[in-house]
Formats: structure tokens, sequence, C-alpha cells
């Protein structure tokens, strides 16, 4: 009821006020694909900024403009990650993991990381930052109802004080109770960036400091699936079904000081030019599982969930994961020929714990890994006409191996027709947590030397305005992944030991994904099909043959055009398939053989509505858990949400 009130109380005021305004006719029309620059009136001489002066810059310097219109596209990414998250499963709570259905979402890089998986879904990478300009103060508010208490929010704000000088500073922060025992998450994510360039453009730089901070209650899952599907009203509160553990938590933090800086050499831009490029990159990561309660209760049984424990009491197991990265090159600019860089790394790394163990039959787990990288390589830039191409081979020149291939190609046919290919070669370092782990269960503690994984994919994409289509195809050797390796006496007895394993074999992995969407007058069906296909010896990379997201909907305009809304049904579903299990102890999920989820069917109903500049979500997700079979579920032992309404809304101010 709340939520409708705070609607209520939000929405009517903005309807009486927005009759008010009359939008000059050299302004920009709100009902157009963009929103009008300001809400104020203008004088009869002002100017008004238009939309392609407020721009959104990648690392890649692949540039986009601010877009205040109310599409599906951007109602799909009205989450906690502002993305769209077709292929990934969430679990019941927001801000918790994800269970991967496609693959390929995957990024690779082949320099190590420390690994914990799991939980970096929320972790903001470098190359997710964005650097802005703008040619009036912007300022984005972002709201999101969660699941029981808490709310979900992203502000931010960018300004020039210069045409040659941007700040920006954002903040998201996430608090979510759930529905189910010891499953609270709080998150935060602070950016700060700065974009400077001199008049002449000799000079440019883009840089940000990131902290972040996600905190987790970790509860292990249900202990007894089959009261979940029961449907016994006594368990339709969710607080009454057992778990495996009531006060273990998650802890994952991080901090970086990341710039990308360039100089020209050559005083002024001409049609030959050299610059001296330098990229550096320091970041800080703390990962922290802890446990008060070691022994689990199970229908008023003891039960060691993950075997065996050095300590009978507060296991609070740490790990500590400092890089540094330097990167230097030279490039050489030419109108007609295109961008020629040549480069040389430095990659410096130390992932590490506080002590040494040492085992009765004399094995030894050290307390540290520490890495030097050193890489040389070259990338060709080429945009000319219809054409544009960026290919990037890397290698290393220390002992360790390593190598990167990279090529990307595209090719527009006009303007609304564009062919994308790919190919990319990674031999890539094993994530620290695989070759090494502590931890005061004895059975979770490891070293080891494993092999350089090889990724070698290749892709094509058609975005055309009467379909887009992917196709991808991907082999992998010496895959990397977490398996469970409980005995069966310990799986009788509820004991989950899992460790990292790597497979000798080659996994062959195909995707194809199409998408389109029809148009009925105010309807619209809006239709994305992922098939999959993987062939492999053994049950090692696990996701379903087919995924399909279906939304049918009605869209138009009310109140003299003051109101733009849509409202429809998303039907979301997955064939069955042995999806992966969740580990809190280690962050990862691995791959299982005895349990498959999915072949049931998600239909949330919603109601999307735009005001100037400010954009209104009203959705009911999984309408169809109030009447359906409770077999739903986003890993073994842990159900996927139930029916809930949320609220959101995102809205734009240009000053």
């Amino acid at each position: 009821m709340r939520i409708f009130i705070f609607l209520y109380l939000l929405v009517v005021p903005t309807l009486l006020f927005s009759q008010e305004k009359i939008v000059p006719k050299n302004g920009l029309d709100m009902n157009t694909k963009y929103s009008s620059i300001t809400d104020t009136l203008k004088k009869k001489k002002s100017l008004v900024a238009t939309i392609d002066q407020y721009q959104i810059i990648a690392l890649e310097h692949d540039t986009t403009y601010a877009d205040t219109s109310l599409t599906l596209k951007s109602a799909y990414r009205q989450n906690h990650l502002r993305k769209d998250t077709f292929g990934l499963l969430p679990f019941s709570n927001i801000g918790q993991n994800y269970n991967t259905l496609q693959y390929n979402l995957t990024s690779f890089s082949p320099y190590p990381e420390i690994g914990f998986k799991a939980k970096h879904f929320n972790y903001m990478e470098a190359n997710e930052i964005k650097y802005y300009s703008a040619a009036t103060p912007l300022t984005e508010l972002f709201f999101n109802t969660t699941i029981n208490k808490g709310q979900n929010v992203d502000s931010f704000i960018t300004l020039n004080t210069s045409k040659n000088l941007n700040f920006s500073i954002a903040y998201r922060g996430l608090r979510s109770e759930g529905d189910y025992i010891n499953q609270l998450v709080s998150a935060g994510n602070f950016r700060f960036t700065t974009s400077y360039a001199t008049t002449d453009r000799r000079y440019a730089l883009n840089a940000h400091f990131v902290s972040q901070d996600i905190s987790n209650e970790e509860n292990g899952g249900i202990t007894t699936p089959t009261d979940f599907e029961s449907d016994n009203k006594d368990y339709k509160n969710r607080q009454r079904l057992q778990v495996y553990l009531t006060d273990a938590k998650s802890f994952l933090k991080g901090r970086r000081l990341f710039f990308d800086h360039a100089f020209r050499i050559n005083p002024t831009n001409g049609s030959n030019n050299l610059y001296i490029t330098h990229q550096f990159n320091y970041e800080y990561k703390f990962f922290e599982y802890n446990q008060p309660t070691v022994i689990s209760t199970v229908d008023g049984e003891p039960v060691e969930r993950f075997g065996e424990s050095y300590a009978t009491s507060n296991i609070n197991d740490q790990t500590r994961f400092e890089k540094l990265y330097n990167k230097v090159g030279a490039t050489y600019e030419n109108s007609l020929l295109g961008k020629f860089n040549f480069f040389i790394d430095d990659y410096r790394s130390n992932y590490k714990y506080d002590r040494i163990i040492v085992f009765k039959d004399g094995r030894t787990i050290p307390d540290n890994i520490y890495q030097q990288i050193n890489n040389f390589g070259g990338q060709y830039e080429y945009q000319k006409n219809k054409w544009n191409g960026r290919f990037l081979y890397s290698r290393s020149i220390t002992d360790v191996s390593l190598s990167d291939l990279d090529a990307k190609l595209r090719y527009n046919l006009n303007d609304k027709i564009q062919f994308d290919f790919r190919y990319r070669n990674v031999n890539k370092l094993p994530n620290n947590n695989y070759n090494l782990y502590q931890s005061s269960y004895v059975k979770y503690n490891w070293s080891h030397s494993y092999k350089n994984e090889k990724i070698n994919t290749l892709s094509a994409n058609v975005f055309t305005p009467w379909l887009n289509a992917e196709v991808e195809y991907s082999v992998l050797k010496d895959h990397l992944y977490f398996a469970d390796v409980s005995s069966p006496l310990e799986i009788a007895n509820q004991i989950e030991i899992i460790n990292p394993a790597q497979y000798g074999n080659a996994i062959n992995y195909l995707t194809i994904k199409a998408s389109r969407e029809f148009k009925f007058g105010p309807f619209g069906f809006d239709n994305t099909l992922l098939y999959q296909k993987v062939d492999q010896s053994d049950l090692i990379l696990n996701v379903p043959d087919f995924v399909t997201r279906n939304t049918f909907y009605y869209s138009g305009y009310f109140f003299k055009k003051a109101l733009y809304m849509q409202t429809g049904v998303i039907f979301n579903y997955f064939t069955k398939y042995y999806g992966n299990g969740y580990n809190p102890v280690v962050g990862e999920f691995f791959i299982q053989k005895n349990e498959k989820i999915g072949g049931y069917p998600l239909f949330d109903l919603f109601v999307n509505a735009r005001i100037r500049q400010t954009r209104f979500y009203l959705k009911a997700e999984h309408v169809n858990a109030i009447f359906s079979k409770s077999d739903y579920f986003s890993a073994p032992n842990n159900p996927y949400r139930d029916f809930v309404i949320r609220f959101g809304l995102v809205w734009n101010f240009f000053q």
C-alpha cells in the first residue's frame, strides 16, 4: 500500500505542473526520443543545449549520449546492476548472486585475478566506469524498492567546470532484507571520475577512484527443499524454512585508482600524429568469510555442513589481493592508414594470507602468490567510410606464459544495418583462488599449479530493423571450475566439500541468439530467444538448451501527451539443466550432476511511465507464484524469488 501512496503523491503533482509548461518551438520536444533539456522556462534568446552535448565515454573512447527516453530496453535495466540481465538467473534476494544461464556473458582477462567470482556481479571493474562531458550539470537519481525492508538507490552528478575539465561523482547503495533467514544484503559503490583535455587536444586524461563494499549474509540454502515444494501454508512464510547457516556472512571490498592519458608529441594536430600513452591501475581487494556458529542444526541434529574445522567457533577466513598495473606505449596516427599502437606493460600482484599451513604428511600451504608479468604488444585501429576495426595482440616476455589476440571488425551498410565480427584467442592464467586457498575448514585448504586456460571464440552479429542476431562458437581447453568432491558418506551426512579442478578435454560451445520486436499500432511484442549447444565428454559446462524472454505490451500518450505509458506482461523461461550450486565458503559456483533446475515459467506484469525526464517503473514480479507449484530454484537448495511488487524511478535533471 505504501508504494501506491508514494506513487500517487509523486505522480499527481508532476502531472499538474506539467500542464503549465509551454515548450518553445526551437527546443527539444519531450515526446520525441529525448526529453527536453531543462525543466524551467527559458528566456526568449537563451541557448538550449542539444542532447549530443551530454556525452558518455567508455574506456576505449566509444561515445554514447544521455537518454531519457522510456523504452523496453531501459525497463530491462531497472535493477541494481543497471543493465539487462537476460542470461542471468537471480537468487531470491536483491544483490545476491546470479546463476549464469549464458556462459559467454563471462568476460575474460589473461591476467590472474583474486577469484570469488560469485561475489563480483555488483563489483564495478575498470572497464565498466564511464567518463563524461556535459554542456550543463547533469544529475540522475535512481530508486528501486527491494525485498522486504530496504532500498536500492544510485545518485549521480556530472559537470564541466570548463569546456576542457569534467568531474562526476556517484554512489550506489543497496540494502535488502530478503524473505529467508540470514539473507540481508548491504552494498555500496562510490565512484569519482575526471576527464581533462587541453584546448588543442594535445593532452587528454581520464581518471577515476572507486571504493566498493559488498556484504552478504549467507544462509547456505534451505535444508529441506521438500518443505518449500510442499506448498504447505505454514511454509509460505519463508522465515519458517530451515537454513544451514544462521549467522554466516561474506564481505568483499575494494579500492581502485586508475588513470589513462595520452600526450601528442607534434604541437598541432595533423594528418600524421605521434602520441605517448600511459595507463595506470592500482587495486586492493579484500574477501572475508565469517561464520560464528560452526555446527549447523538440521531437524534438531548437528551437521558439519562444510566438514571438519580447526576452529570450534568464529571462523574468519580472510584473503587479500593487491594489483599494480602500468602500460606505456607509443601511437602513430595517420588519417589514411589508421592508428598503430605499440606498448609494453608491467603487471604485479600479491595474493596473500597471514599464515603458512604445514600438514602432518609434509604438505605445505604457502601464505601468498606473488606474480610479476611483462607483456609487449600492439594494437591497430582503422576507421574509414563504412569500416571500423580494432586488432590487438599481446604476449608475455617473462617466464609466465600469457597471450591475448582480439580482432574486432564492424561494417555499417547504412544507418540501420550493421555487421560485427570478432575473433579472440586467450591464453589465460588461473585466478588465484584456484591455485591457493586457506580456510578454517580442513578440506578447504589447497595449493595447486594449474595450466593456463585456452579460450578460442569466433562470433558474428547482425543488427537490422527487422532482426538482431548473434552467433558465437567457442572452444575451451584446460577449463577451470569448482566441483563437489564430497564422498557418499559425506553426502549422506549433508556435508559439502568443494575443491577446484581442471578439465583436460576440449569443450565446444555454440550459442545462437535472436531478437525481434513486432509493432501493431499501440501494441508491441518483443522477443529474445537463445539456443545453446555444448559438446563435451563430461558434464562440466552446464547451460540450458533454450532461454527465452517475450514481452507483450501496450504504449500510448495521456493527459495531452504529458504522460507516456507502457504496460504489459513479460514471460521468461529456460529449459531444465544441471544448474551450478553455490558455496559461500569459497564464494564460487560449482558444478553438480544430481539436481536439475528450470523448466518453470516466470510471468511479470509491469506499468512504465514517463513525465518529462522522470521515468516510473511499477512491476509485479513472478505473478504466477501466487497459484503455481513451488518448484522454482535459482540453484540447488536456493529458491527463486516469490511474487513481489516493486516500484522504481529514474529522474534526470539538466540544469
